[in-house]
């Protein structure tokens, strides 16, 4: 298994592990907004990050991350926002290889923090989540702002 930053060519199967992850969590995003999160991690200059796993020159997993400043610490975390493994796939390590990786980035990077959400009715991911570290007891509330 090999873990690498994505790709341009990577393009089409990123999308198809994206639109998996979105059914997981039964959301919908526009066309545009797929683009547009597809852009920003190509992007150098933008803080938002994209890798995934290749295993046999086939790409199995995906995860997005970025880095966030905090008024409680004087390093900023890093926040590990996406993270999707094909279902055929799971159970063989990519999704703890893929959580290490962003783990090594945010200690090169200089991250005091790696954290992420995810819901709690999702028990498989949560088994592989609190190998890592326990929840942390918080509930995230959500407002939306636009449409």
């Amino acid at each position: 298994m090999k873990i690498r930053e994505l790709v341009e060519s990577d393009r089409q199967v990123w999308q198809e592990l994206f639109a998996g992850y979105l059914v997981f969590y039964k959301t919908e995003l526009t066309n545009s907004q797929i683009d547009l999160t597809w852009e920003r991690i190509l992007d150098s200059t933008y803080n938002l990050y994209g890798k995934v796993a290749e295993i046999n020159g086939a790409l199995k997993g995906i995860t997005h991350y970025s880095y966030q400043p905090s008024t409680w610490a004087p390093i900023d975390y890093c926040y590990l926002e996406d993270l999707y493994v094909d279902p055929e796939n799971r159970g063989a390590g990519i999704g703890r290889a893929l959580i290490e990786s962003v783990k090594d980035e945010a200690v090169a990077h200089g991250s005091s923090r790696l954290y992420w959400n995810t819901d709690v009715t999702n028990t498989t991911a949560r088994k592989l989540y609190d190998s890592f570290t326990l929840e942390s007891g918080k509930i995230q509330y959500r407002v939306s702002l636009s449409d």
